[in-house]
């Protein structure tokens, strides 16, 4: 049966396709696959736009592999089974009174591929998905099950964080998570010009900060999310969102609508400018409070295609001012607005936030527009200012490229050859980015 990925960008044709049920499973079918000569991978939720779990070996697709394993509601550890979905992850840790401290806008995706491929939110003083990972269990190239953590095992749980897959299948994830908060959401459109001169205050003063720019507007959507403090100092709390403007702004207007615009622009590209515009100028503004991950999440239907590169902090707004200035000489005009947020520094070896405080930079085209010449330009722009690539986003760089950008590139390399020397877990996107 042919594997496809969300976006339609990527398809496979698995030699052997297995459904394990038990970490055992999960090893027996990594030995059948070594006798057999086949490569392994393993398939989370196919959210990837890089093929990075397409295979012609054997696919293990974990989606029966779900659920929490173990919670301890004092210390905020949990443990759980690496085919969960973010969103019945949330679902779980809600009930627990517990609750992840930072997510992306998208819970689509497994708790392992997300972590693998580097996902992330936003927030100036939080780090991405993989640096709330406390503990890991991986079933290597051999069919051995091993634990590592920052005490066991350090380099390997160093590495295996953000791994592209190319270490071992993770069976199970152990989550450092927080006490479950509220939100206060603050969310409507600023002059663009407003928001750059303004983008350090909003990121200093904001627990999550991120804005999204029409390519041929004049405004951009501001989001401003804070954890809801309590004591006599503390701000007024907005009300919840009623369910009923909350179908309306997220499935009619972002999706139903924003969908529609998008159909018009393929069908007749020429109106994608006046309509990049419209998209603009009936940004709505909404003020509500909501459980986190109500907020963090928000629900994408509209098909696209999505690069995104992390780049110093303090490079954003020059990054972001060159792609202004070229955008508009493309031959072919974009539809999809464009992302910014901001992330803390980490230690883990292939995060897009190592040893640096950085911005996320994402350009988005929809499905089925002409998009090549606009990534190629945004990777240009990038590169100069040392721009590191999203791993489960779409980019060009090869290995050579990123060792020079990954201060620890050599010692993932060193753990690779450690744990799968004959190269059980490789494919051809792994072959490109790391090395055969």
């Amino acid at each position: 049966m042919t594997w496809r990925n969300w976006a339609g960008t990527v398809s496979a044709d698995p030699a052997r396709r297995y459904l394990p049920r038990t970490v055992a499973a999960i090893a027996d079918a990594v030995r059948e696959a070594a006798l057999a000569g086949l490569t392994v991978r393993a398939l989370g939720s196919g959210h990837s736009f890089t093929p990075a779990a397409a295979t012609s070996g054997a696919a293990l697709d974990l989606s029966s592999w779900t659920g929490v394993v173990a919670a301890d509601v004092n210390s905020g550890l949990v443990t759980v089974r690496s085919g969960t979905s973010l969103r019945a992850l949330n679902a779980a840790l809600d009930m627990l009174g517990l609750a992840m401290a930072n997510l992306g806008d998208i819970d689509a995706q497994t708790i392992a591929g997300a972590i693998s491929t580097g996902t992330h939110g936003t927030g100036a003083r939080l780090g991405g998905l993989a640096a709330q990972v406390a503990a890991l269990e991986l079933v290597l190239a051999d069919g051995s099950v091993v634990s590592c953590s920052a005490r066991e095992r350090p380099d390997l749980f160093t590495a295996a964080r953000v791994s592209l897959g190319a270490l071992g299948v993770i069976s199970t994830v152990t989550l450092a998570c927080v006490p479950a908060f509220t939100l206060a959401a603050e969310e409507g459109p600023l002059p663009l010009a407003e928001v750059t001169a303004r983008f350090d205050e909003f990121a200093a003063n904001s627990d999550h900060f991120e804005f999204y720019w029409f390519p041929y507007g004049r405004n951009a959507l501001v989001k401003r999310n804070n954890r809801i403090a309590a004591g006599p100092d503390a701000k007024p709390i907005p009300p919840a969102m009623p369910d009923w403007r909350r179908f309306w702004e997220y499935e009619v207007m972002e999706n139903a609508a924003f969908g529609a615009l998008c159909r018009t622009g393929r069908a007749v590209p020429r109106l994608i400018k006046p309509l990049n515009r419209l998209a603009a100028a009936t940004l709505s503004k909404r003020a509500y409070s909501a459980p986190s991950h109500q907020v963090f999440v928000t629900p994408r239907r509209v098909r696209f295609v999505e690069s995104e590169y992390a780049v110093p902090r303090e490079s954003v707004l020059d990054v972001l001012a060159e792609l202004r200035a070229e955008l508009p000489r493309l031959a072919d005009p974009v539809m999809f607005p464009v992302e910014v947020r901001v992330a803390a520094a980490d230690d883990i070896w292939l995060s897009t936030a190592y040893g640096r405080d950085s911005a996320y930079i994402a350009i988005h085209q929809y499905a089925g527009l002409p998009y090549q010449e606009y990534f190629r330009l945004f990777e240009s722009i990038t590169a100069s200012v040392g721009g590191r690539p999203h791993w489960g986003k779409m980019h060009t760089l090869h290995a050579e490229r990123l060792a020079v950008l990954y201060p620890r590139f050599a010692d993932f390399l060193r753990v690779r050859d450690e744990t799968d020397p004959d190269r059980r877990f490789a494919n051809p996107y792994l072959d490109q980015v790391l090395g055969p």
